[in-house]
C-alpha cells in the first residue's frame, strides 16, 4: 500500500517496471498521491506488459483527467487478463473518461468484477454510456459505484434498466443524492419482472419519505428481490402514514 504517500509522476517509472516482471504482486494501492495523467501513463506500460498479473489497482484522488483514463482503458484492452478492480474515484474525468472506460467493458476479454466511479462528475451522458457496454457485453462486472453523481432521472433510468437484462451480474449498485429518490422508484418497478442478482443497495444522500419508504418495502417484500443490503436515508414514518408494508 502506498497510499497518502506524497507520490508523484516520477514514482511511476519504478512501479512499472516492478509491474512488468515476474513478481506476484496483486494489488496496488495509490490513492490519494498526485500522480497525474502523466504518472498513470507510466504505470500503464507496467499493465501491458504480459507478465503483469496485478489483480486489485486503486487510484482513488490522483489528479486524473480524460487523458489517464484514456492510457488506462488501452492498456487494459492490451492485456485484460488479471484485474479485477479498479478504483477511480474523486477524478473529475466527467462522461468522456468514462466513455473510455466502457471500450473496456464492452471487451470480451474483460474480467472486472469491481469498478468505483464515485465523485467523479459522471451525468446521464456516462449512465447511458455505462449500460450501453455492459448490454453489449454481459461482463462479469458484479458492483459499480457511482455515488456522488448527478445523473438526472434519465441517467438512473439508464442502468436501472440494465438490471431488467437477464444477463446482467450486477450485485452492488451504489447511488447517491441526488439520484436516490429515482432510483427507489424505477428498481422498485423492475421487481417482479425479472429475477435480481442484486445484493446490495445504496440510495443515501436524499430523504426518501413515506412514499418511497412504502415502495422499498414493498421491493423487500417482493419473492424476486435478493437484496440483503440496503442503505438510504428515511424521513421519520409515523403509524397513521406507513403504509400496509411497513406494519
Amino acid at each position: 500500500r502506498l497510499d497518502d504517500c506524497n507520490l508523484t509522476d516520477k514514482s511511476c517509472s519504478a512501479l512499472a517496471a516492478v509491474l512488468g516482471s515476474d513478481t506476484n504482486l496483486k494489488e496496488l494501492n495509490m490513492n490519494n498521491n498526485n500522480l497525474q495523467d502523466s504518472g498513470v501513463k507510466l504505470l500503464c506500460g507496467g499493465l501491458k506488459n504480459i507478465k503483469c498479473k496485478l489483480e486489485i489497482l486503486r487510484l482513488s484522488n490522483c489528479s486524473l483527467t480524460e487523458e489517464g483514463y484514456k492510457a488506462l482503458a488501452s492498456a487494459l484492452r492490451s492485456n485484460p487478463s488479471y484485474l479485477i478492480e479498479l478504483d477511480l474515484t474523486g477524478n473529475i474525468t466527467g462522461n468522456t473518461g468514462v466513455k473510455h472506460l466502457c471500450d473496456i467493458l464492452k471487451d470480451s476479454h474483460c474480467k472486472l468484477e469491481r469498478l468505483r466511479l464515485s465523485n467523479c462528475s459522471v451525468t446521464e451522458e456516462g449512465y447511458k454510456a455505462l449500460a450501453s457496454a455492459l448490454r453489449s457485453n454481459p461482463s462479469p462486472l458484479i458492483e459499480l459505484d457511482l455515488t456522488g453523481n448527478d445523473p438526472g432521472e434519465s441517467g438512473v433510468k439508464e442502468l436501472s434498466d440494465l438490471l431488467k437484462d437477464p444477463n446482467c451480474q450486477l450485485k452492488t449498485l451504489r447511488f447517491v443524492s441526488p439520484a436516490a429518490d429515482e432510483a427507489c422508484q424505477y428498481v422498485s418497478g423492475i421487481v417482479g419482472k425479472n429475477l435480481l442478482l442484486l445484493r446490495e443497495l445504496n440510495l443515501s444522500g436524499r430523504e426518501l419519505g413515506d412514499t418511497r419508504v412504502n415502495q422499498t418495502a414493498a421491493l423487500l417484500q417482493d419473492k424476486h428481490c435478493r437484496l440483503d443490503t440496503l442503505t438510504s436515508e428515511i424521513k421519520p414514518v409515523t403509524p397513521e402514514r406507513a403504509g400496509p408494508e411497513l406494519e
